[in-house]
């Protein structure tokens, strides 16, 4: 995809986020390219296999050594339950489809559930990066609850050959406390077994969803929220994507003072996700941000999502039911179109 195809899927809005100046220089930033982990990880406490690893899943796929990643995560059967997630492309009950559409999607690694991998770990371990999410939140208990409760070991994911394990904390809700030490246990456990990890730093309390706005998704929050995520040794921070700020301010918890939203940030969405970067040391641990739900415009709204991570100096984006929900080869397409913007070097750092 070249940039006049990258500004026609953008349309009306490629001006302004192709031009946009952060209020945030991106000199402060450690920026993705291809000398990552010898730049970050070496003068680390990371042990040698665990530089392998990293350097196994960034040298890999269509955006090998670039610094940048496109990662396949498919823990919905669990997280939105399978019926809903599959019922749109029903060949994805079988897990090897899964596999299949990262590899033919070019992506850097596929991150999915105990169940998945188990089952095709032997065939596919040396032919992509697997990531192991050992924690979910499921869909079964009456009434619902939020909660990321443990699926499956570290041991087991050495065991089938994972590059990285990932996880998620509901920061935010009563259970966050219990979920923060389990992971970080799980994490440290993980590094010295060799593997990457992953952190999925989303937010969960009803009170976060107020009647001026969804503040589950202010940058302020999960900037916070990314920064306890890489406070416990995550090696990349998965977020979603900033649609608003100043949730401290208007919920009156935590701390903040105005500069947050004055110095460092805007209203602006690349500014928005550069705060984000910034509470991830700089961007020394990289963010991926969530490509969100499938829709009637995905190409499209992948490829945004894309420039803003890009231009915001985020290391990429890892998207699933835009891509799984749809014929493989268009779901091979758009993590494709994704995969163009971080190639593009027209699509610059903000």
């Amino acid at each position: 995809m070249s940039l006049s195809e990258i500004e026609n899927q953008l349309g009306d809005k490629a001006k302004d986020l192709l031009s946009h100046k952060c209020k945030v220089s991106n000199k402060t930033l450690h920026i993705p390219d291809s000398d990552w982990v010898d730049r970050i990880f070496a003068g680390s406490d990371r042990n040698i296999r665990v530089l392998q690893s990293l350097q196994s899943i960034f040298s890999h796929g269509r955006l090998a050594d670039t610094g940048y990643m496109s990662i396949l995560p498919v823990d919905q059967g669990i997280e939105h339950t399978a019926g809903a997630s599959f019922a749109p492309n029903p060949e994805y009950f079988d897990p090897e489809n899964i596999i299949k559409l990262a590899i033919e999607g070019g992506c850097n690694a596929v991150a999915t559930t105990l169940g998945v991998l188990g089952s095709c770990a032997r065939k596919y371990a040396h032919k992509i990066p697997l990531v192991l999410k050992f924690n979910h939140n499921e869909l079964l208990t009456y009434p619902n609850k939020h909660d990321q409760v443990l699926f499956g070991s570290i041991q087991q994911a050495y065991e089938m050959g994972c590059k990285a394990v990932g996880a998620t904390i509901y920061f935010g809700s009563s259970e966050s406390t219990r979920q923060l030490q389990e992971v970080a246990q799980a994490f440290d456990v993980a590094h010295e077994l060799g593997m990457a990890t992953i952190l999925w730093c989303y937010l969960r309390n009803p009170g976060f969803k107020t009647e001026r706005d969804d503040y589950h998704t202010a940058a302020d929050l999960t900037g916070q929220a990314n920064h306890l995520g890489v406070t416990i040794q995550a090696d990349i921070i998965k977020q979603k994507l900033p649609t608003t700020n100043g949730g401290f301010k208007e919920l009156k918890f935590g701390k903040q003072t105005e500069k947050m939203y004055t110095d460092l940030c805007s209203d602006h969405p690349i500014d928005l996700t550069r705060y984000q970067v910034m509470n991830c040391y700089m961007g020394r641990m990289g963010l991926i941000n969530s490509g969100g739900a499938s829709g009637k415009n995905d190409l499209s709204e992948a490829v945004e999502t894309a420039v803003i991570n890009k231009r915001a100096g985020g290391m990429g984006l890892i998207s699933g039911r835009k891509a799984f929900q749809k014929p493989m080869n268009e779901g091979v397409a758009l993590l494709n179109a994704i995969q163009d913007v971080y190639l593009c070097k027209e699509v610059t750092i903000a």
